[in-house]
């Protein structure tokens, strides 16, 4: 049986007060609506790459604030998440309040969708706070863990381009 750990409930502050915060921002070739469905889809960023293998949802449609899912990672780690914020189209935000990796104190992360001419701006930013025990090991690594989770963008951004209708 899976064991899960707690995290500590947060809300938009973890944004300015945790003390890892990693923004990305791309553009992507289709429109802000297209994007937002593919967010809110069963398949939502599983089919951008490989980083994510799957997203369960666990409310039903409509989402909103309040909603929750499931998420497994590649590498086998899981989270359970709730949304604190939802304007529908355009922004979310969520913080995981369960996981399989004793590793955090507060997670949570933020997803804007902009329309940008034809295409859309994606800004996601993610806010780590390690437990106690870790907060010197994850200062060390990261760098590292700002690129890896850069990843999941960047695939986003291939995903749109390879889909582009546009001559």
């Amino acid at each position: 049986m899976t064991r899960w750990y707690h995290l500590e409930p947060t809300d938009a502050d973890v944004f300015e007060q945790a003390p890892h915060v990693f923004t990305y921002q791309k553009r992507f070739a289709a429109p802000p609506d297209q994007v937002w469905e593919q967010l809110t889809s069963d398949a939502s960023i599983t089919a951008w790459g490989p980083a994510t293998k799957d997203v369960n949802w666990t409310s039903p449609r409509p989402f909103g604030v309040g909603t929750t899912r499931e998420v497994h990672a590649l590498g086998g780690p899981r989270m359970r998440e709730r949304f604190f914020r939802w304007e529908e189209g355009t922004r979310k935000s969520f913080a995981s309040y369960e996981s399989t990796l004793p590793l955090f104190k507060r997670f949570a992360e933020d997803y804007i969708v902009e329309a940008d001419g034809d295409d859309t701006l994606f800004t996601w930013t993610v806010a780590i706070e390690p437990k106690d025990a870790l907060a010197l090991p994850f200062k060390v690594i990261a760098p590292a863990v700002k690129a890896a989770f850069g990843r999941l963008p960047a695939d986003g951004q291939r995903y749109w381009a390879k889909r582009s209708q546009r001559p």
